[in-house]
C-alpha cells in the first residue's frame, strides 16, 4: 500500500479540524445574540424611563392650596435615575419640550455593535412619549 492511500483512509484528527472550522462561527453567533439581547434590554430601560418621566410629569405636587407641576429639570432627573440596561452604550435624555398642555419626553441610546472578530454597525434607538400636564390654573369664578 502506498503512503497516499494510507493517508486518505486515516481519519484521525478530522474532528479537530471540523471543530477548528466551526467553533469561531458558533462563538461569533452566540456573542451576536448576546449583543442583540443588550439592545432589547436597553430598549426596555428606555421605555421604563419614559413611562416614569411621563407619570412624574403629570403629578400634581401640592404646595399649600395650589397644585404645581414638576419642573423640567426634575422630570429629566427622574428619567435619568430610572434608566437601566446601559451596557457599553450611551443614553441621552433630552430636556422636556414644553407645549400647550403637554411635555414631549425623549431618550436615545447609541451602541457600537461588536461581534468579536469584526466590528458591527452603530445602532441608535430613539423613543419618545408625550405627557399631558394637568391644567393648574384656578377655575373661573361663576
Amino acid at each position: 500500500m502506498s503512503l497516499a492511500t494510507i493517508l486518505k483512509r486515516d481519519e484521525r484528527g478530522v474532528a479537530a479540524v471540523e471543530m477548528a472550522l466551526a467553533l469561531p462561527v458558533l462563538v461569533t453567533m452566540i456573542y451576536g445574540i448576546f449583543q442583540v439581547g443588550l439592545l432589547y434590554q436597553a430598549n426596555a430601560g428606555m421605555q421604563h424611563a419614559l413611562g416614569e418621566g411621563a407619570r412624574y410629569a403629570t403629578l400634581c405636587i401640592k404646595v399649600g392650596n395650589e397644585c404645581t407641576v414638576p419642573a423640567d429639570t426634575a422630570i429629566k432627573a427622574r428619567m435619568t435615575s430610572k434608566l437601566f440596561g446601559k451596557g457599553d452604550g450611551a443614553f441621552t435624555v433630552s430636556d422636556p419640550v414644553p407645549g400647550t398642555g403637554f411635555r414631549d419626553l425623549s431618550v436615545s441610546y447609541t451602541k457600537r455593535m461588536n461581534f468579536i472578530f469584526f466590528p458591527g454597525p452603530t445602532i441608535t434607538l430613539n423613543r419618545a412619549k408625550r405627557a399631558y400636564i394637568v391644567d393648574t390654573s384656578p377655575a373661573p369664578a361663576p
